[in-house]
């Protein structure tokens, strides 16, 4: 992560699906300042091929993403963390900013399922983005 911007981390559980679309979307229309990072409580071996395939779709290059863990120093240097809708997880108690988005898991879902959640993301980050973005901007 970059130390000179403010961050955005979005928590899920495998960091699989909901919270690398969440990242590589907000990544793609950051304001001035953000970025976003993303992590998992129980991170997967890989994402998930639909992740990937539906960003494409978007012209949003996932790159080689891989899951990881969720640590306390994710969550220290985010001001802001989303979770994605932990379930019977349980969210973790957050010492920042946080709110629950309440998607549901992809894990196993067919293609559609995943282009119909990333139009979720995407309606949830451009508000997101608006709260954001410096005024006048």
């Amino acid at each position: 992560m970059n130390e000179t911007e403010k961050t955005v981390l979005f928590v899920c559980t495998e960091n699989a699906g909901r919270s690398q679309l969440a990242e590589a979307i907000f990544n793609s229309m950051a304001p001035p300042g953000w970025q976003a990072a993303s992590a998992g409580t129980r991170p997967a071996a890989s994402v998930y091929p639909g992740t990937i395939e539906v960003l494409k779709e978007s012209g949003i290059d996932a790159g080689e993403k891989i899951p990881r863990l969720l640590t306390s120093q994710l969550v220290d240097a985010a001001q802001i963390v989303i979770t994605m809708g932990c379930g019977d997880e349980g969210c973790p108690l957050l010492p920042v900013e946080s709110e629950d988005w309440g998607l549901p898991d992809l894990k196993g879902k067919p293609l559609e399922d995943y282009r119909d959640l990333r139009e979720m993301i995407f309606r949830k980050v451009e508000a997101l983005v608006r709260r954001l973005r410096p005024s006048g901007g």
